[in-house]
């Protein structure tokens, strides 16, 4: 959103059954219980410090190794980030939530001016966003605090230390263990209580979804090495199952089934959007029929800029704009606001809008360097997976779009359209968890390719996320970067719609490509390559040894056969002719971009022209009016744009 707002658990009533054992190679993985070795000092290098951390605080604080770990892969995955927090305050590998810090030490800068609700035909709404009073914030959000009383460690070395923030954790589950009466026990099957409690939920069904996602890591194990070359192993133990009668003494509410469209596997709310007339206005969010009458093309994925709380007071505002979904930082709760047949205004263009179901994620710093836990990517994919499924979405990246990727409907919108979730999301992480990760095919890159660097190297500079003008912190990205020639010296792809010169901002998103999104290959030059991207040939830097794009398949659009050039639109909507009386025809106007004759660029797919007309409150002049144009979706530069069928050649370009 960023610059203008946003299976059940194991049946409870008997004891578990004890852990199968685990085979020797698997456990030498695992350091004791309790009882380890000390943490090494802060200055020793060793890779492998971090698991000897957690070694340490489960001895002092007699919380088992593994439930440790895996609450903190549920958390952080197990990265530092440098020390920055995540987007809901959370630092170092345990997430333990200071938002007052992080808030304070933070500069918000918006990304863009857009109208969320993207259509000409109605006034423009842009109240201003509030962040919350700090006494407003919730318990879940100052666990840090909470830490340092319970250990003595200074809050400061609780944000910067790693073994520290792991001491930290481990005194809160052990306080939380003790909270429910249970004893300090060595089994991990005895601590699903205590989990529950960690994850901040205040209802149940959130807590235990969490606790779930906690020891489904447990019965998978994980391994992995860390963003501070940290090797960390967690050894699978397939056979245990936690005690989850513990959830009914956590003292939680219970909430009850209201309705809200979202899988079993997730815990989820529905918090509805305020829809209501004021003067000759209303808001914030349109009644639709859909998918019966306008088929459901696209999911897009944005972030907050703001807390939960505060978020959830401007959704239940009418005079501000609307998602379907918002998906909480800390532990990954869902709360619907729009149902899936009424249009959300998010996205900034009414064409994506009426075909798309937004989801955002909570944060609340526009710093771009704030990272995402991953019990909201579960969470997030879990829901995804869900409406892919049940409205026959595609899960790829031509479906699948961050807000950087909706195309400004008009020309004069371009420079205004948002750039959230921004280079930090992981995409190939969200979409191994989809279960479609980002595969190569078979050949040599010389029809398509799928961008798809190594996320943790990968790592351009940026400005812009802490200060205007100044490098961001070094961080991991999932974007990489695009030349006019095959040198880091030659000038940034230019966009023409901007009408500026580009740069390394982490918001100006005109001469980058992200994980996951596909291009026509234009050329090749020692280890740089070149693809079609906003009518230009534009080369990236792609070695052998480290590629940052893979070989794919797929279909691509080229000008017909005797046309110089083709237009390029932001929207597809139908021929002036197809408008029925009493429904004013929209304008079908090209963007300042071509596809100029021999250029090639990935087919998303195919859309019909289609424009919903929904301009009063009651819905009994609502209509979807249909067109004979038909338009392709393609992937033309950072973000998709559509071409006319009438306009192009479709061919299968294999590798």
């Amino acid at each position: 959103m960023r610059g203008s707002a946003p299976d059940s658990p194991s049946t409870p009533g008997h004891r578990h059954l004890r852990r199968a054992a685990v085979p020797l190679a698997a456990a030498a993985l695992l350091l004791p219980l309790f009882g380890a070795a000390p943490a090494q000092s802060a200055q020793d290098s060793s890779p492998d410090r971090l698991q000897s951390a957690f070694a340490s605080a489960s001895a002092e604080y007699h919380v088992p190794q593994s439930v440790l770990l895996a609450v903190s892969y549920l958390q952080s995955r197990w990265d530092y980030h440098g020390g920055a927090p995540s987007v809901s305050g959370g630092y170092g590998p345990m997430h333990l939530t200071d938002a007052r810090t992080a808030i304070a030490a933070t500069e918000h800068f918006a990304d863009g001016t857009e109208d969320a609700r993207g259509d000409s035909s109605r006034p423009a709404l842009h109240p201003e966003a509030r962040v919350p009073a700090d006494s407003a914030l919730p318990a879940r959000l100052k666990t840090l605090p909470q830490a340092a009383k319970l250990t003595g460690i200074p809050a400061a070395k609780l944000r910067t230390d790693p073994a520290a923030n792991i001491s930290g954790g481990a005194a809160l589950l052990a306080a939380a263990q003790r909270r429910l009466g249970e004893p300090l026990s060595a089994d991990p099957a005895d601590w699903y209580g205590a989990v529950a409690r960690f994850s901040g939920a205040d209802d149940t069904a959130t807590a235990a979804s969490y606790a779930d996602d906690v020891y489904d890591v447990l019965h998978t194990g994980e391994r992995r090495t860390t963003d501070a070359g940290q090797r960390v192993a967690l050894a699978a133990e397939p056979g245990l199952t936690p005690d989850t009668a513990q959830l009914s003494r956590t003292g939680l509410r219970t909430v009850k089934d209201d309705g809200a469209e979202c899988p079993k596997s997730v815990s989820c709310e529905w918090l509805p959007a305020a829809y209501a007339q004021f003067g000759d206005d209303y808001g914030n969010h349109d009644l639709g029929d859909r998918p019966a009458s306008q088929a459901i093309k696209y999911i897009v994925i944005h972030d907050t800029e703001g807390a939960w709380d505060g978020v959830l007071n401007l959704i239940q505002d009418p005079t501000y704009v609307s998602w379907n979904y918002t998906i909480r930082s800390t532990d990954g709760l869902i709360a619907q606001h729009v149902k899936a047949k009424d249009v959300a205004w998010h996205a900034g263009n009414w064409d994506v809008n009426a075909r798309s179901i937004g989801i955002e994620h909570e944060g609340f710093l526009s710093d771009p360097d704030a990272w995402f836990t991953e019990a909201m990517y579960r969470s997030s994919a879990r829901l995804v997976k869900y409406l892919s499924a049940r409205y026959g979405i595609p899960l790829d990246r031509q479906h699948i779009l961050g807000h950087d990727n909706v195309p400004g409907p008009t020309a004069s919108t371009i420079s205004g359209m948002h750039t959230d979730p921004g280079p930090y999301w992981d995409w190939a992480h969200y979409f191994q968890l989809l279960g479609h990760p980002f595969k190569k095919t078979a050949g040599r890159q010389g029809g398509l390719v799928t961008i798809r660097p190594d996320f943790a190297a990968n790592q351009p500079a940026y400005t812009g996320c802490a200060t205007a003008g100044e490098l961001c912190a070094a961080h991991a990205s999932s974007e990489v970067r695009l030349y006019s020639d095959h040198d880091v010296n030659a000038p940034l792809i230019k966009d023409i719609g901007l009408g500026k010169t580009p740069t390394i901002d982490v918001n100006d998103v005109s001469s980058r490509v992200s994980t996951g999104q596909q291009y026509a290959v234009a050329d090749h030059w020692g280890d740089w390559t070149a693809i079609w991207y906003l009518g230009q040939k534009a080369w990236f830097q792609n070695p052998a040894k480290q590629p940052t794009a893979v070989s794919a398949k797929g279909m691509v659009i080229t000008p017909k056969e005797g046309l110089a050039s083709i237009p390029v639109y932001g929207r597809a909507y139908p021929e002036k002719s197809a408008y029925p009386a009493g429904v004013p025809a929209q304008s079908v106007v090209a963007l300042p971009y071509t596809v100029p004759a021999g250029q090639k660029y990935v087919v998303g797919d195919e859309m019909p022209g289609e424009y919903y007309y929904s301009v009063t409150f009651t819905p009994d002049s609502h209509q979807v009016v249909r067109g004979n144009d038909l338009y392709y979706e393609i992937q033309y530069g950072h973000r998709v744009e559509f071409v006319r069928a009438a306009d192009v050649t479709v061919e299968n370009s294999a590798s």
